[in-house]
């Protein structure tokens, strides 16, 4: 079973309440401010949204410059859209479609690779893995 989640509650509950309150004080001239107000946060999210997508449609899934630059600015908590938003690309998954939690993985160039563990779309925790370096390799064989 899943954990409640209550921002998806308490967003349209606020809504509601400001839609009741601002009839109460202002009337119908009150209930068109404020619905005008939700449809305008409504349509900002979904610009914002449909904006990092189309982004991140130019580059292939699970590609970033750098590994290690992402690595060092992702922070516990933020949205899969904001970590695809940092990488102008969408993750790509390494767990199956639909089961929490959900692991995606950005490589770049140089092969090294972050992979983060996201629950219910919230990073909880990542790790940076590069690959071992070539001198390494070379000194190992000998």
């Amino acid at each position: 079973m899943r954990p409640m989640n209550f921002q998806k509650i308490l967003v349209p509950l606020t809504g509601l309440a400001a839609l009741v309150l601002a009839f109460y004080r202002y009337g119908w001239a009150g209930v068109a401010v404020v619905t005008g107000g939700i449809v305008m946060f409504l349509l900002l999210h979904f610009t914002r949204t449909m904006t990092v997508l189309k982004r991140a449609s130019d580059r292939p899934i699970g590609y970033v410059a750098s590994a290690v630059m992402l690595n060092a600015k992702l922070k516990p908590g933020v949205t899969l859209l904001h970590v695809v938003a940092m990488t102008r690309s969408l993750g790509e998954l390494k767990t199956p479609k639909e089961q929490q939690p959900e692991t995606y993985r950005w490589t770049d160039g140089g092969l090294s690779y972050v992979e983060g563990i996201f629950q219910n779309g919230k990073l909880q925790s990542w790790a940076l893995t590069r690959p071992p370096a070539e001198d390494d390799a070379a000194a190992g064989g000998h």
